[in-house]
């Protein structure tokens, strides 16, 4: 008896107080907090709040959804607590639709540990409820968590919408992941939402599978703007270039505007193919997009890489905003053009504009030294880079070092380098190692080398017929057989030379012995006559660049028609004079067709830019961009 009396005189205050108050008072007080809410008055709410408390009272729903939106958008952590301690306080429990709102606000907020923690105290979830966790996941790269609340929420027996999947796709980590997911939209009869068919395609081609992400996008009955933006991006991100120009065409046919996302795949892909004339025309479109940075920051990528510098310049010149990307951009395109020197009068530009520097930056830098020779310049800002900017250096730092040092001739140096790095050295760092020792003439360290790059890189057929050639050149022959019978048991075939030229929107392809160009006899034809020009003024062709077993003859044979020089060829039959040949190639040119492009610049008076996997080469009256320090 004496404890129920207890609690009834502890009871007695709040009885009291809520008695005090007439319904009048209190609807004052209700209405009063309902308008700081939706006047987004959130000091004054929070007044109101605790005299709500204070006095047992709570609003409605949507009142208090408007109060966690204010939170929101202020990013007021401390007083989204509070609404939830309020929300929960005495023992009330609020609707589901809040507890929603509440988990929303935490996962805004980056708390997902405490949406979490809300959304376990709930004592029903719906779709909703599921959805906005699984999203939270996801977009925190905790993917496992995801996809194992997919799985309890279908124990549970709450079915997944097409948000619920779209955002559970993004978490798919292989393709076993998918095929599951991609069964149960079947099963739900959602495979054909435009956001589940975007999203479905976007994850294939995350994972390599562009080709699958194909088959769902032709399964659509009606197309729409955002999947075309989804499968030509798609093509884009995994270098098939081709089929991602091929259907922006459709694209176009089928009567859809480019938007941004589109024009800025169809960029990337001019850039993977160096499509100078197509990235012009989507150039054309990008003008109605005025100073949009991410496209102009594309821009500037695809005319650098297509090796139009003055284009880039322009862009760049006119862009009224720049972030670091376009500065990195454009200090990296400077100095894979070989304008090294203007590249590090750049990235002084950069920083006295107050854009501070990120690691790519600092790998177009070290680059730029690279490839100038700039040994002095290299080792600063490589020494200074973690001291002056915080920046770690990492593979592609070390990486541009060990070039620089190669080049340099101060090998062991470089080998000292490359025992030191904080990282263990890939394939990359090795094959650097490598062109350096070839360069330098040290067979013994570049066999050394070759011998780890194939190690880590099984697949290398370059490094293969590199290696074969430093024995050649020993005249160790039974090395030499050893090699080349070890490619032929893995099925490790040489890639050959291969050259693109474009020439009125189309692009002509050219292969060391293939005779299958339909202007194939003409090519030959003028290339022969090059040929004889320059030997009359003593061009000499430089057989240290063939396989070091052929006799003479073949081997100046093989040098005659490497794939460049065919599409040179063609260029000069097909170009108009004055019009830049520009040219892609697959292999790294080799020393002799080096030499040949410089000539031929000055004997035909033409501008030729040639785009190797490591660099460009812009041949002008006789001379290279690179200043032959390649």
């Amino acid at each position: 008896m004496k404890s129920v009396t207890t609690k009834l005189e502890l009871l007695r205050p709040v009885l009291t107080l809520r008695c005090s108050y007439s319904s009048a008072d209190q609807t004052l007080l209700l209405n009063e907090f309902t308008r700081f809410c939706y006047q987004r008055d959130l000091h004054r709410a929070l007044k109101a709040m605790d005299s709500l408390q204070s006095h047992g009272l709570w609003a409605d729903s949507a009142t208090y959804s408007e109060l966690i939106k204010c939170c929101m958008s202020h990013r007021a952590v401390h007083e989204g607590n509070l609404i939830c301690r309020h929300l929960y306080f005495n023992g009330h429990q609020p609707m589901l639709f809040l507890v929603n709102v509440l988990i929303n606000m935490y996962v805004k907020f980056n708390l997902v540990n405490d949406a979490h923690q809300l959304f376990d105290k709930m004592p029903q979830r719906n779709v909703v409820s599921w959805t906005t966790m699984i999203s939270a996941y996801s977009k925190c790269k905790l993917h496992q968590k995801a996809l194992e609340l997919l799985v309890l929420m279908l124990k549970e027996g709450v079915r997944p919408n097409v948000y619920t999947y779209s955002s559970v796709l993004r978490s798919c980590n292989g393709m076993s992941d998918v095929r599951m997911v991609h069964c149960g939209i079947i099963k739900e009869g959602l495979e054909s939402d435009v956001f589940v068919r975007s999203a479905l395609i976007d994850v294939f081609a995350k994972l390599g599978e562009p080709e699958d992400a194909l088959l769902v996008f032709d399964e659509m009955v009606t197309g729409d703007a955002i999947v075309w933006n989804s499968i030509i991006g798609g093509f884009a991100q995994n270098s098939k270039s081709d089929e991602a120009l091929k259907l922006f065409k459709r694209m176009k046919r089928a009567g859809f505007i480019a938007e941004q996302a589109t024009l800025t795949s169809v960029l990337r892909a001019c850039t993977g193919l160096a499509l100078l004339e197509l990235g012009m025309q989507a150039h054309v479109h990008i003008l109605k997009y005025d100073q949009d940075l991410i496209l102009n920051n594309a821009l500037v990528d695809m005319y650098c890489k297509c090796g139009s510098l003055e284009d880039a310049r322009r862009v760049f010149r006119q862009m009224k905003e720049r972030d670091v990307i376009t500065w990195s951009t454009m200090i990296s395109g400077l100095a894979q053009n070989g304008y090294s020197q203007e590249a590090l009068k750049l990235f002084e530009s950069m920083k006295s504009c107050g854009t501070k520097p990120n690691y790519i930056t600092i790998v177009g830098v070290l680059f730029a030294c690279s490839h100038a020779g700039l040994l002095e310049d290299g080792w600063y800002y490589f020494r200074s880079m973690k001291k002056l900017y915080g920046i770690d250096p990492v593979r592609e730092h070390y990486g541009c070092m060990i070039d620089l040092l190669g080049k340099a001739g101060k090998l062991d140096d470089a080998v000292k380098l490359l025992n030191e790095m904080e990282c263990e050295p890939d394939a990359v760092t090795w094959r650097t190692l490598l062109g350096a020792c070839r360069v330098q003439g040290n067979m013994m360290l570049a066999e050394y080398a070759a011998k780890k790059v194939i190690e880590l890189d099984p697949g290398d057929a370059g490094t293969y017929t590199l290696l074969s050639n430093i024995y050649a050149k020993s005249q160790k022959w039974d090395s030499v057989e050893e090699i080349r019978t070890r490619m032929k048991d893995r099925g490790i075939k040489k890639e050959p030379g291969c050259s693109w030229i474009e020439v009125n929107k189309k692009i002509h392809a050219f292969i060391i012995g293939d005779e299958s160009h339909p202007e194939i006899v003409e090519v030959n034809k003028k290339l022969n006559q090059l040929i004889h020009r320059m030997i009359s003024i003593g061009y000499v062709p430089e057989t240290n660049f063939v396989l070091q077993d052929l006799e003479g003859e073949q081997m100046e044979d093989s040098l005659r028609h490497h794939s460049e020089k065919l599409a040179l060829a063609f260029g000069l039959i097909t170009l108009p004079f004055g019009k830049v040949i520009r040219i892609r190639k697959n292999l790294r040119i080799c020393g002799d067709c080096h030499v040949f492009f410089k000539l031929a610049s000055k004997l035909e008076n033409r501008n030729i830019v040639i785009r190797d996997p490591i660099r460009y080469h812009h041949f002008e009256d006789g001379k290279c961009s690179c200043g032959d320090y390649w």
